[in-house]
């Protein structure tokens, strides 16, 4: 089986990229990363791919005079890097319908909550100030909405007493670095797919264990 081809956008620092560029480096994992694009030209994530022997691209969207215009190059460029899937990972630009039409179901993207609790932005603090017992994180097939999608993957963790925005920040994070290479895997070797609002697997252990917080006594 061919190698998935990958486009990774990213506006940061890019450790979820770095996880997936630690993925990619196995000779055994089905996907390659073509081409890194940041909106950014200070995102530490573009010298991240250039490490890594990888394209590194920037294409600023202050740039442009809108935001189709914007797409439309970014959209080039992808294309031109031959990618079978786009991989946002920190991109912090929200991408309108035309665009995500043209990718659809060939674009994943990778949010610090559990979807569709806490869409946006500080989704730490307010699941700790709504006193929930699990934040996690979630893996899913981008649509025109904000944060919203079929569902290929999640982790749950639980929100302890002394919890801070800092803490669970770092416990979800370590959990993403888990997961999105694992959907990647997923959907290069055909065990996941999209049907109605919905994710389908084949061949996928889904798990049968309860978690509980807190602890019964």
């Amino acid at each position: 089986m061919p190698q998935l081809k990958l486009a990774v956008l990213i506006s940061g620092g890019g450790t979820n990229l770095q996880a997936l560029i630690d993925a990619c480096s196995n000779v055994d994992f089905p996907a390659k990363i073509e081409v890194v694009i940041s909106n950014r030209p200070d995102a530490f994530g573009l010298e991240r791919a250039k490490q890594a022997g990888i394209k590194a691209v920037c294409i600023d969207h202050t740039s442009f005079a809108d935001r189709e215009a914007f797409e439309e190059d970014l959209h080039s460029c992808i294309k031109e890097h031959g990618a079978d899937l786009i991989c946002l990972a920190g991109f912090m630009r929200l991408l309108t319908a035309t665009f995500v039409g043209r990718w659809k179901d060939r674009m994943i993207n990778i949010h610090p909550s559990l979807l569709p609790s806490y869409k946006g932005l500080h989704t730490h603090a307010r699941a700790i100030e709504d006193g929930v017992r699990f934040g996690g994180c979630t893996v899913h097939f981008v649509r025109p909405e904000m944060d919203d999608g079929p569902i290929i993957m999640q982790a749950a963790v639980p929100i302890s007493a002394e919890e801070t925005e800092e803490t669970l920040a770092a416990k979800v994070l370590r959990q993403e670095h888990i997961m999105y290479p694992q959907a990647v895997k997923m959907i290069a070797e055909g065990k996941v797919r999209v049907s109605g609002r919905i994710c389908v697997f084949k061949g996928i252990d889904l798990g049968d264990t309860a978690l509980i917080s807190p602890l019964p006594i």
